[in-house]
């Protein structure tokens, strides 16, 4: 059994390190008078499993201060906006991009409302992408989301031989700002996948009188030009909620929710500025946070060493495999690394050995007390994870408030600020596995215990 844990374990730190290589790393060397000259990246996968293709580059991406990106200005449309709606409409328009290019809230763009010359523009700063024309792609078109009805019979022209498709054409007054989210449900009886629509108070009014004239119709819902879906009104609909139902797969039902929350633009834009931007701050600034991070890890090995002899030398071991671990994780999802997400990932290494030291403390107690080191070695453990897991706890409950993946508006909702949380939560996440687990594990082994 302890075999192949071993073997597990040697598994896992392989793929760790082939994910961790640095990118276009040459090896050039002599070996028993034959010259050996390759270059190695990180992993790469592109493969096809059960007919499904699987393509993952596992690559450090760095954020706009690091690394530059693009800059796209877009310019809003606000001539159908009454006045005392402009500005809500703007940041509702800006909070709806960010969505788009940053799902997950890992990519951390920078986006602003801006107003010049009385034109209202929103202003876009994509880290990484030098490509201006995928820039525009990420972004999409103006994606107005709206519903549409059938055109009343004598205002068509052979209506009974066009497609009913083609007869809804009648705006309803609903559009994307009177919904509040789309999200995949179940239904109850079939538990066939659905989208659940939820409409503001407004919007929840307005879609009961569309859906009472159009009992036994199709009411259209559109995105931009695009058909997304017709369903077919069953009954009024009331309360402010309904359902898309149709002949969905999970995915398609899913994306169609996406589409929706992220088509929900309040007002039109389109692009009239786009240029590459060069990293914020300056090579030496980066390089002299490197050379914190290099320094702050050996203080704190130093440390370890000096204060727990060999127990330190393990603990600076897992430590290293932390960094490691932290760093495949980052490529992983992937996060977009900007300095204050380097700060997270430096501060989380300092608070990666506060496991290890309520543990040493612990058993220390323990051997003044005249018991055997493996006796020692088992109340600390056993005595110090209480302590463990409630500070990391509450370190984990801090980084998901500053996250604030729900988007509540009373928290922070600023990529670089995201970036912080996220790397510190990760950080921490991983410390509590490799300062307890890992840790547990290389001193049984170097220490030859059961």
């Amino acid at each position: 059994m302890k075999t192949l844990r071993l073997f597990f374990f040697i598994v896992i730190l392989f793929f760790i390190i082939l994910i961790d290589l640095p990118e276009n790393l040459r090896v050039n060397f002599k070996f028993l008078n034959q010259k050996i000259d390759f270059t190695l990246n990180p992993l790469k996968i592109d493969t096809q499993i059960f007919g499904l293709k699987i393509k993952k580059e596992f690559k450090t991406r760095l954020g706009l201060d690091l690394k530059g990106g693009s800059h796209l200005v877009f310019e809003a449309d606000t001539t159908k906006i009454k006045k005392e709606d402009l500005e809500d409409a703007l940041n509702s328009a800006r909070d709806i991009i960010e969505k788009r290019v940053n799902f997950f809230g890992v990519s951390e763009p920078q986006i602003q409302t801006l107003k010049s010359q009385g034109k209202y523009r929103i202003s876009v700063d994509l880290p990484g992408i030098t490509d201006v024309s995928s820039a525009v792609k990420l972004i999409g078109q103006t994606a107005q989301l709206s519903f549409k009805e059938e055109m009343p019979a004598k205002e068509q022209k052979e209506a009974t031989q066009t497609s009913i498709f083609l007869r809804l054409t009648k705006d309803t007054g609903l559009t994307g700002k009177h919904i509040k989210k789309a999200q995949l449900t179940f239904d109850n009886q079939t538990g066939k996948p659905q989208v659940a629509l939820i409409f503001t108070d407004e919007g929840g009014k307005l879609f009961a009188k569309i859906t009472e004239r159009n009992v036994g119709k199709p009411v259209a819902i559109y995105l931009d030009q695009f058909l997304l879906s017709a369903p077919v009104v069953q009954q009024k609909i009331e309360g402010g909620n309904a359902v898309i139902t149709g002949n969905f797969t999970i995915d398609e039902a899913k994306k169609l929710a996406i589409a929706i929350n992220s088509g929900a633009l309040p007002l039109p834009i389109k692009l009239v500025e786009q240029k590459n931007i060069g990293p914020t701050l300056g090579v030496s600034e980066v390089r002299k946070s490197v050379y914190a991070g290099v320094v702050g890890l050996f203080l704190v090995i130093l440390f370890m060493v000096l204060s727990y002899g060999k127990l330190g030398v393990i603990a600076s071991l897992a430590l290293l495999i932390y960094g490691a671990l932290s760093l495949a994780i980052f490529r992983a999802i992937p996060v977009v690394l900007t300095l204050p997400g380097l700060a997270g990932f430096i501060l989380s290494i300092g608070m990666a050995v506060d496991s290890n030291i309520l543990i040493f403390e612990r058993m220390k107690e323990e051997l003044r007390k005249g018991k055997s080191f493996e006796i020692a070695f088992n109340l600390g453990f056993g005595r110090a994870i209480d302590a463990i897991k409630d500070a990391n706890i509450t370190t984990l409950t801090v980084a998901f408030i500053l996250f604030n993946p729900l988007n509540w508006e009373f928290l922070p909702q600023f990529g670089m600020v995201r970036g912080f949380a996220l790397t510190l939560g990760i950080g921490v996440a991983t410390s509590l596995f490799t300062g307890v687990v890992i840790t547990k594990r290389l001193i049984k082994f170097f220490y030859k215990l059961r």
